[in-house]
């Protein structure tokens, strides 16, 4: 990752609940094209990310470069030209990009019905890992602690 500032993605407010991991938030290319350039630890080119996703996605090489340029455009990648050719970088590690629209998605929906939404949450996780319950307890307690 860049050793730049980061700065805040600029997402949109649509959540698409029947789609799976980071297409829930962007658009179904852009996940599959941020999941790739993840996957390098520097600096990569259009044709590069194009060669790995063109085998399980049939894509042409321009709309991967304009979708890595809309990425650019919301803040979620950085471009800058290297030996003559653009190349791009995710602004966050793949946790923080998730910690940060965790975050945003509970933020939007908590004023809804809080309470509801807490019991919700709680029986889905419950039926979906319930191992998770503790961890859950965990952090719970560790937030009571923090606020005093």
């Amino acid at each position: 990752m860049s050793s730049r500032k980061p700065t805040q993605p600029k997402m949109g407010d649509a959540v698409r609940l029947s789609a799976e991991g980071l297409a829930k938030v962007l658009g179904d290319l852009e996940a599959r094209l941020l999941t790739a350039v993840w996957q390098f630890d520097e600096p990569v080119t259009a044709r590069t990310v194009h060669e790995m996703i063109i085998v399980e996605h049939d894509v042409a090489l321009l709309t991967v470069v304009t979708v890595l340029n809309k990425l650019v455009e919301k803040q979620i990648l950085t471009r800058r030209k290297l030996h003559g050719l653009l190349h791009y970088e995710a602004v966050m590690a793949p946790a923080d990009f998730h910690d940060f629209v965790s975050r945003r998605m509970v933020e939007g929906v908590i004023d809804f019905a809080p309470e509801r939404l807490a019991a919700c949450f709680v029986d889905v996780l419950a039926e979906r890992d319930p191992s998770q319950l503790d961890r859950l307890a965990k952090l719970v307690d560790e937030a009571r602690r923090r606020r005093g």
